[in-house]
Order: C-alpha cells, then sequence, then structure tokens
C-alpha cells in the first residue's frame, strides 16, 4: 500500500516536475523564436498541445526568475541523487544475481537503494513545494487544472501508444541493468 502510495507520488512529482521544465523550456524557446514560418515537425505538434504553464498562469517576471533559480538550485542536486539511484539499483541487482547471493550484502543494497530513492523523491517533493510557495491562490487552482488536463492528455498519447507507461519504462530500464549473461 505505501509502496503503492509512494510511485503515485512519484509519478505526480514526474507530472509536476516535466510540466515546469516544460514551461521553462518553453519560456527559452518562445524567446528564441525566428520569423521564418516552418512547417512544424510531429514532435513540435505534440509540444504545441501542451499549455505554455508561465503564461496560463500569468506569472510575474519576479516569480519566473524565482522558478528558474529553483529548478537551477535543483538540478544538479537531482541529477547526483538520480545517479545515486541509478547505481543503487545497479548495486542490487549484481547483489541479487551474485552466484553466491548473501543475504546481509542484499539487504544492504536494498537498503542503500531505499535510501537513494528516498533522496530522489525528497528532491522532488521539496521542489515542488518551493514552486508552489511562489504561486498565488489563484495561480494555484489553474495549476492544478491545467496539471489535470496535462495527465489526462499523457494518458490518452499513452494509450495511443505514443508513450510507454510506467511499467514499461521500468521493464526497460531493469532490463539495461541487468549483468551480460556469461
Amino acid at each position: 500500500m505505501i509502496s503503492k502510495m509512494l510511485t503515485y507520488k512519484t509519478l505526480l512529482g514526474c507530472l509536476t516536475a516535466a510540466i515546469l521544465m516544460f514551461a521553462a523550456t518553453s519560456l527559452r524557446a518562445q524567446n528564441n523564436v525566428s520569423d521564418t514560418a516552418a512547417k512544424p515537425s510531429p514532435d513540435q505538434a505534440k509540444r504545441d498541445e501542451r499549455p505554455n504553464l508561465f503564461r496560463e498562469l500569468g506569472l510575474t517576471p519576479d516569480q519566473v526568475a524565482q522558478i528558474k533559480g529553483i529548478n537551477l538550485e535543483r538540478k544538479p542536486l537531482m541529477e547526483e541523487a538520480t545517479r545515486k539511484l541509478r547505481e543503487a539499483n545497479k548495486n542490487l541487482d549484481m547483489a541479487i544475481y551474485a552466484d553466491s547471493p548473501k543475504e546481509a550484502d542484499v539487504q544492504a543494497r536494498l537498503e542503500e537503494y531505499r535510501q537513494a530513492q528516498a533522496d530522489v523523491v525528497r528532491l522532488r517533493f521539496m521542489s515542488e513545494f518551493a514552486v508552489r510557495k511562489v504561486l498565488t491562490p489563484e495561480q494555484l487552482v489553474k495549476f492544478r487544472d491545467l496539471r489535470r488536463k496535462f495527465a489526462e492528455m499523457r494518458r490518452a498519447r499513452q494509450a495511443e501508444g505514443d508513450l510507454p507507461n510506467i511499467r514499461q519504462m521500468r521493464r526497460m530500464q531493469r532490463q539495461q541493468n541487468k549483468p551480460p549473461k556469461p
């Protein structure tokens, strides 16, 4: 039950982070738009379907700067935490599939993995909380609505086969992390 809640919270965190990163990218892209009228690629068309979060929320320049600062501060910390999580996952996998696995070693690697996972989740949610504190109550209502719409769009794209679901992504990750067979 707790692991399901953590998975849903992690997914929600990923969605929020994705929306915020997309919004920052969209804002940067809008500032660099050229006047040439090229036909949009299919990927660009899908990106254009997404809302421009900064504009939709009506963020002030000060709010935009605060959010960019939060993201800049969070990025290296999150990169390091996800690197540690990948390494802990690999070490746990190696301990499980060792020629002569030891229960104590597997338990130690599992604890390392849990800690690394907790660090990623903590960073993600503290970053979300920091961004949430930047928003006004009206912007928060709009944000919740946009997040709900984004989640619906994502589910629709997954149903169409455009995006892998969480289970498929985890399966692919496990296959990549398995040690080669001798």
